[in-house]
């Protein structure tokens, strides 16, 4: 099985997310042991985002690393058991709410597709980039 960047490179819809975990140098963490439970925007999430804004962040490592870092959750959370939470502890180290009143969403961003297994942990899909 391969770890969560590998996965993520091979679904093809996380070209973004992927080049800016490696500009933040978290893409090392996401190939290690873990495990991890990544919401990931997809591309067209962060093609939602301002004009400028990816590349302005890609700049500002510090930032961009702040704002990956709030899409992941040590450990590995099926759908079901993130549904449980109230709130998920990031490893940026704010909680991310979870909200089950339209959905699933977690944050400001709605989970469109859960549970891809990865050999050091689980992607859930997310339609929104996360801010902090």
């Amino acid at each position: 099985m391969k770890n969560i960047v590998e996965t993520a490179r091979e679904a093809g819809s996380f070209k973004t997310l992927l080049a800016a975990a490696e500009s933040a140098g978290l893409a090392e963490t996401l190939s290690g042991t873990g495990p991890f439970t990544v919401f990931a925007p997809s591309d067209e999430a962060f093609a939602k985002l301002p004009e400028g804004a990816v590349e302005s962040l890609l700049k500002d490592k510090e930032k961009l690393s702040a704002i990956l870092k709030y899409h992941i959750v040590s450990g590995k959370m099926s759908a079901e058991a993130v549904k449980k939470q109230p709130a998920l502890k990031t490893i940026q180290g704010k909680d991310l709410k979870v909200d089950l009143s339209q959905g699933v969403k977690v944050g400001t961003a709605t989970v469109v597709k859960t549970d891809i297994d990865a050999s050091n942990g689980v992607i859930h899909v997310i339609d929104t980039v996360l801010t902090v």
